[in-house]
């Protein structure tokens, strides 16, 4: 049903669909909430009117600001969609991401008014005079508002915005604030019991809850998320299917927004190869992400002695070390300056941020078992953090 709406809005709009007409879809959705959002004002508007009560009226003004979310949404998409230019090299898509903070902000106020009317209400309880009439326009508001709810659901989904489903969240909360509205008219209709400030309250809680959730959901791609785990390993197990590339680390993964994934990884080859070859390597790997996954990839090249068997022996020995002091932890860049006296043993060590020993304390931990392999070692280790390790190995 509701792609069935879109789709009538929005020509080739489905999953998958090109940046082009997922800014169209973002900004319909838009469109249909404004209109939507317009003629429950004027239901309720008229409901509120004709009963005296001021929390319908106030529940007709809360629609009134949710077209208000709508444009909000609707400009966020439209802004996004802006191609790159000088200050911005990445492009506009993040504007997306700040529609949906602003959306969820809009949320959080309004819980809040919400709430400082209701406490107004349980100090100073205001009858009103609910007819079979104004019961029905709430009832069908409620049924417009869920209906709202899961087409922003539906939407959201389809073309993967965090915003329209920050939007989804407000029509829900907006449905469940109208439910207990008309949940309190009915008590008042039936026992003259007024329960409208109460009941007002609670949903005021449960908005600016619900709030403060959609505020640190839709910031968290403005702040930086750790990749999907899903993708970090797509990226890995397709890297390691070109012949030349012998192991990866360090991936860092930049989202600028939706279709604006850009990537870096250290690729490591063997160091006996031809430079020009390996290279070339790397070029192909960058082109095919950028060509079939969209990924704007920069690969660094690591190149690594293969031929040498006393560095690869010591490699593997080192490599097994770690495992048993830290089994969460890899190892890479390894290498070996050899001396008369004493040994240079070089790596780098992929640590998770939720292994609790600080970088130093790994470093004197696993300097030590390296120092008891032979006192000659001199082990350097550089720590890095990760939020995920993988050991990734052809």
């Amino acid at each position: 049903m509701f792609d069935g709406v879109m789709k009538l809005l929005v020509k080739g709009y489905g999953p998958g669909a090109g940046s082009a007409v997922r800014e169209k879809s973002g900004k319909a959705a838009g469109a249909v909430g404004i209109a939507t959002n317009l003629l429950l004002f004027a239901i309720k508007m008229a409901a509120g009117l004709l009963s005296g009560s001021v929390a319908i009226m106030a529940d007709a003004v809360n629609n009134l600001t949710d077209s208000g979310s709508s444009i909000i949404m609707l400009v966020g998409f439209k802004l996004a969609g802006k191609p790159a230019d000088a200050k911005h090299p990445f492009g506009h898509a993040r504007m997306e991401y700040l529609s949906g903070v602003i959306v969820s902000f809009v949320v959080l106020f309004l819980g809040l008014e919400l709430g400082m009317t209701s406490i107004e209400k349980i100090i100073a309880p205001e009858a009103a005079d609910f007819t079979p009439l104004t019961l029905g326009i709430l009832a069908a508001s409620v049924l417009i508002k869920l209906w709202q709810c899961f087409f922003y659901r539906s939407v959201g989904k389809t073309i993967d915005s965090q915003t329209v489903y920050a939007t989804s969240s407000d029509s829900r909360n907006d449905a469940i604030a109208t439910t207990v509205v008309l949940l309190g008219a009915a008590i008042t209709s039936l026992t003259h019991l007024n329960l409208d400030g109460w009941l007002g309250l609670a949903v005021a809680v449960f908005i600016v809850v619900s709030g403060v959730k959609l505020i640190i959901e839709t910031g968290d791609p403005l702040l930086g998320m750790a990749p999907d785990q899903e993708l970090v390993e797509s990226i890995y197990r397709k890297i390691l299917s070109y012949d030349g590339i012998i192991g990866i680390h360090d991936l860092a993964v930049h989202n600028y927004g939706v279709g604006r994934c850009f990537a870096s990884v250290h690729c490591e080859v063997p160091a006996e190869e031809d430079i020009l070859k390996s290279h070339d390597i790397i070029d192909n790997i960058e082109r095919d992400f950028l060509e079939h996954d969209h990924i704007h990839l920069v690969i660094h090249l690591d190149p690594v002695v293969t031929q040498d068997e006393r560095t690869e022996a010591l490699h593997r020995q080192v490599r097994e070390l770690v495992r048993r002091v830290y089994p969460q932890v890899s190892i890479h860049d390894f290498r070996v300056v050899w001396g008369i006296t004493h040994s240079n043993v070089l790596f780098d060590v992929a640590a998770p941020f939720s292994l609790e020993d600080s970088d130093q304390e790994i470093q004197e931990k696993l300097g030590a078992a390296v120092s008891r392999l032979d006192p000659s070692y001199r082990p350097v280790i550089t720590v890095d953090r990760e939020g995920t390790v993988n050991q990734w190995e052809s």
